[in-house]
Formats: C-alpha cells, structure tokens, sequence
C-alpha cells in the first residue's frame, strides 16, 4: 500500500514537459503536429471576432456577417441602448454606448451572450461578452476597432486576449490589418493555447458593391506565434502562411491557403529549428471544415471546429 501511494503521488507531481531540446523524434512530430492544429483553431476563432466586429451593422461596419443578420442604427442623440436583434431567433442582446455624444464615434458595442449560453445558427453556444471599440466606420481608411473579451466562451472554450482592425485600405485597395495580442485559448481538459497574431488582409473580389459583403472574397497574409500546452508537453512554436489564405464573407471557414508551422526555441524565433515542419492545407476553395496536416511527408486529413 505505501509503495502504491508512493507511485501513484510520484505520477501525479510529474512535472509538464517545457523544455525544447530534449524531445524524442516521435515526441518532436507530435508536439509540431499539436501546435499546426492549435494554430488553425486560433485562426479560426479570431477569423470569427472579425466577421463579427465588423458585422454588428452598417453604422460601424458592413451588416450581415458574422453571428449578425439585421440593420440597427444609432438613434438621434442616443448615448446608448440594448437590443436583441431578430428577437425570436437570437438569444444574445448588444448594447451600443456612444462615447462622446452626439458623435456618432468614438462608440462602444458590447455583444452580451448571457451566462446561460447562447447557441447561435452554427451550432456553438457562447457566453460572456465581446467588447469592442470603434475610431471610426470601419470600411473607412484608418478606422480600427479593438476588441476585447469578459467571461467569454466558445462551447466551453475560454477565450482571452486583445483584437485590433485597422482599416490600411488605399484609393484602389480595400485592405486591413489585423493584430491577435496576448489571446489564450483554455480548453476544459485543461489544454491551452497561447497565441499572437500579426495579418494583413485584401480583398480580391466584391470591389464593385462595397456595401453588400456576401460577395467579398479577401486573401490573407502574415504570421503568428504561440505556445501550446497539450497533455504534459508544452512547447512554443511559430507559423507562417506560405499560401495566403483565402476567406469568403458568405462562408464561415477559410477555404483555401497553407500554413507551415514548427517548433521555435523562444517566442521570436523567425526561422525553423529543425527538419519538422508541419503543413495546412484548408482545400481546394470549397466551404467546409476539411483540411490536411502533413508532417514529415505523413498526411491526414482533420477537421476544423
């Protein structure tokens, strides 16, 4: 009985794995594969909190995208106000707070999705709230909008950190930059992703009716880095898109592009450490949630959530 209370508190008290030089070849594709898929979730989710920034309505952004579907304007002289838009159909309720009225901007918009959870017509329920503040309209050169997060979950999957659009458009090119500052992503097992953004974002197609976004289609470039913490191993890596990733406004997945990511030695690592690199691919520009991760010449194919 003693040796067994002493095996058993010697496996609890194992320390996590956060070192980068001392994994095993099978361990090292592991951890590489871990991080790609962490990355694309990251991506993913962040990919959301713009469509959803920008969606709320055509005073801050383009109405319709994202979790939004219907026109709401500021009121004459209105400081602020909640609502529920589509109220029969939607559970979540925004407040819009002008900041110095009767300014139209600076404005602030909370998107509350209560403490119970609001499932919306994807299929994930949030909480908590999203809180973002606008300079300007944002389909309007150097406007931006920054984001942050209260309580807020995706399916039981926290999420933290700060989220910033900036409106880089120039006469002929609607463009945007978008940075991911100090987010993580906490997983109810306890698995978490740390991670920091920096994207820049065109549009290719839809330039001829800037006020309808269903038929805007961007590419995106740039890059990220993080930190993955999955089981007991924990391990910093960085990705690069290496074949802009293409995003339909009418889709809610990235349809096309690639990703390579790898293991870093510290978080502003720029060149891989090694041969092991991961590769994702998210298609041939169909709308799905379908994507390949090559590692080490293996493929498989994943899908997204």
């Amino acid at each position: 009985m003693v040796l067994f209370i002493s095996s058993t508190f010697m496996l609890s008290c194992k320390k996590e794995n956060s070192g980068t030089n001392n994994l095993t070849p099978s361990q090292e594709q592991e951890s590489v594969s871990n991080s790609s898929e962490a990355d694309a979730e990251a991506e993913i989710i962040f990919d959301g909190i713009f469509d959803n920034v920008m969606g709320v309505n055509n005073e801050v952004g383009m109405e319709g995208t994202g979790i939004f579907g219907q026109k709401t304007e500021f009121g004459s002289g209105e400081t602020a106000r909640t609502d529920s838009l589509y109220p029969t159909t939607r559970c979540f309720k925004v407040t819009i707070t002008l900041i110095s009225p009767p300014n139209k901007f600076p404005s602030k918009i909370v998107t509350d999705f209560g403490t119970a959870g609001c499932k919306g017509k994807d299929g994930h329920v949030r909480k908590g709230k999203i809180i973002t503040t606008y300079t300007n309209r944002l389909i309007y050169p150097q406007a931006s909008a920054t984001t942050t997060f209260e309580n807020f979950s995706i399916d039981e999957i926290k999420i933290v950190g700060v989220h910033k659009i900036t409106n880089t458009s120039t006469a002929n090119i609607r463009s945007f930059n978008v940075r991911v500052e100090s987010a993580r992503i906490d997983k109810p097992n306890n698995n978490y992703t740390e991670w920091n953004s920096t994207k820049n974002i065109t549009q290719i197609e839809g330039l001829g009716t800037p006020e309808l976004p269903f038929d805007d289609i961007f590419k995106i470039e740039g890059y990220a880095n993080g930190k993955v913490k999955h089981g007991n191993n924990i391990v910093l890596y960085r990705s690069e898109i290496v074949e802009p990733l293409i995003k339909k406004f009418n889709c809610r997945w990235i349809v096309k592009g690639k990703i390579k990511t790898w293991r870093a030695t510290n978080s502003t690592a720029t060149t891989p450490t090694d041969a092991v690199l991961a590769v994702l691919d998210f298609g041939d520009g169909s709308c799905d949630n379908k994507a390949t991760l090559t590692v080490n010449g293996i493929t498989k194919q994943i899908s997204l959530h």
